[in-house]
């Protein structure tokens, strides 16, 4: 029996060599089959690093998981986001990294075993892709709210 390794950062079993990475880049090609997953895509990029936080530096991670809360809460467009905080991601204005670098990664203060990954969005299929990314969606913000690693603002 073959065993199956699991991400160390969102738990997600890799069955068969499969990763996370593999599983972002099936739901992003998904999108670009069909215009109308479009209108997810920003939910699909936040949830997929936020459940990765080391793909962040610690103020973009914050950043990332302040942006979710807006987009599910609060009920912002993409564009009124953007439109929002168009000078704080400005890589000419920002006054610190959105992406990792080395010894400054996304972490969180208390552990969280996420409800669903990525790969139960690949599982439940392309048809079903916009309602499962908007659960999705709605499962991440519940458990960084639930372990406590949700800061205000």
């Amino acid at each position: 029996m073959t065993a199956v390794a699991r991400c160390p950062e969102c738990g997600a079993l890799w069955p068969e060599g499969r990763t996370c990475s593999d599983d972002f880049h099936q739901l992003l090609a998904w999108e670009f089959e069909d215009s109308r997953r479009w209108e997810v895509h920003h939910l699909t990029v936040l949830c997929y690093h936020i459940q990765h936080p080391s793909l962040y530096s610690p103020s973009g991670l914050h950043g990332a998981t302040q942006l979710l809360s807006q987009f599910l809460e609060q009920r912002l467009s993409t564009g009124e986001v953007r439109r929002r905080i168009r000078r704080q991601v400005d890589s000419g204005k920002r006054s610190s990294p959105i992406t990792a670098r080395p010894g400054a990664q996304g972490a969180y203060a208390h552990p969280v075993a996420w409800p669903m990954t990525a790969a139960q969005v690949v599982a439940g299929g392309a048809d079903a892709y916009c309602a499962n990314v908007r659960a999705w969606a709605e499962s991440t913000l519940a458990a960084l709210k639930a372990t406590g690693n949700m800061e205000a603002s």
